[in-house]
């Protein structure tokens, strides 16, 4: 059963490409390269064992999108990572996000109606709950959704409607939104893990990269937060577990286990950390002492958030399963490995 992964050779996209041929099926990437190195094919086949099918265009542009979909008519469900992902450089270029994450997927979607391709993952983000009150958290999935305190996750906000309208109006379109927190961690064999282009974005490689010398010095946005430690408060999830999720979800659709046409669920551990709680486990699984500076605040950042997975633990029979210092321990190994090749 073949199975297209956009964003393939992305963080998460690698990772769950790996996690979906170990269940037995056929990938096809499509990854335009934008934040990504073609080498993570390499990775993936000294993994598993097999290269993944692969294409690179940006799916942005409608008569590729089309094009690709035409010469491919066996695929059966689609999981959709392919989207720019930075908080803060979404406040900066708003446009560029929208236009990106937005037209990629309209163009799947239409796409997936055209050649009728029935099943859709798509990879959505706790950022559409906005800052939750404090009655609401933990984050459930009936937790009201606030305005979005950056473009980015406007962007969910808004996939997730234009997802939800496609359903009502493409008959034969099945839709699963995995609304994940913060994936951080890498591959138990250190051959795949977070490798962004230029000065990350994301707390952990900046974190590793740090610690690995190749960062002068972290900056921890914020340190009057309303918090233990008055650093921001994230719900940290390993990429192992986050990528098994997504193949529990493509088995639920193509199995028609769904119990209805539109499903959502939240990704998480169900604990928050501080950026602080993070750094200090870093320092203790590497015993590498972090240099770091506590800044102002970053526009676009949310202050506490983490998740109640009960839902996606009973109704999915997934759970998260590796805890902080895992994560730390899997992200420095991937580091140091990649660095010394």
């Amino acid at each position: 059963m073949k199975i297209l992964v956009t964003g393939g050779t992305g963080y998460i996209g690698s990772h769950t490409v790996v996690e979906l041929q170990k269940k037995g099926f056929d990938v096809i990437i499509v990854d335009a390269l934008f934040n990504s190195r073609i080498e993570v094919l390499d990775s993936i086949e000294k993994i598993t064992g097999i290269r993944p099918e692969f294409e690179s265009f940006d799916l942005a542009n409608q008569s590729l999108t089309d094009d690709f979909f035409a010469r491919h008519n066996d695929i059966k469900g689609i999981i959709h990572f392919a989207a720019h992902k930075a908080v803060g450089e979404s406040v900066e270029q708003p446009i560029k996000y929208y236009r990106n994450n937005l037209d990629s997927l309209m163009n799947i979607l239409e796409a997936m109606d055209k050649y009728k391709v029935p099943n859709l993952v798509f990879s959505s983000s706790c950022t559409v709950y906005g800052q939750p009150d404090a009655e609401h958290l933990p984050v459930s999935e009936t937790a009201p959704i606030k305005k979005a305190e950056s473009p980015y996750g406007n962007t969910k906000q808004i996939a997730e409607e234009i997802i939800f309208e496609s359903i009502n109006a493409y008959k034969g379109l099945n839709a699963i939104a995995l609304r994940y927190f913060n994936p951080v961690g890498a591959h138990d064999s250190a051959l795949i893990g977070e490798l962004p282009l230029g000065v990350p974005n994301n707390l952990m490689p900046y974190i590793t990269q740090t610690g690995y010398g190749i960062r002068e010095c972290l900056k921890v946005f914020g340190g009057d937060y309303p918090t233990h430690d008055g650093t921001a408060i994230r719900d940290y999830i390993h990429i192992m577990d986050l990528a098994k999720a997504h193949v529990v979800a493509v088995e639920r659709m193509v199995n028609e286990k769904m119990k209805k046409s539109f499903e959502i669920f939240n990704l998480g551990t169900g604990t928050g950390y501080s950026v602080l709680d993070v750094i200090k486990s870093f320092e203790k699984v590497s015993g590498v002492k972090l240099n770091y500076e506590i800044v102002g605040r970053r526009a676009g950042d949310i202050e506490k958030v983490w998740a109640d997975p009960t839902f996606s633990n009973n109704e999915l029979g997934w759970k998260a399963e590796r805890h902080l210092d895992e994560m730390t321990l899997s992200a420095w190994n991937w580091e140091k490995a990649y660095r010394s090749n």
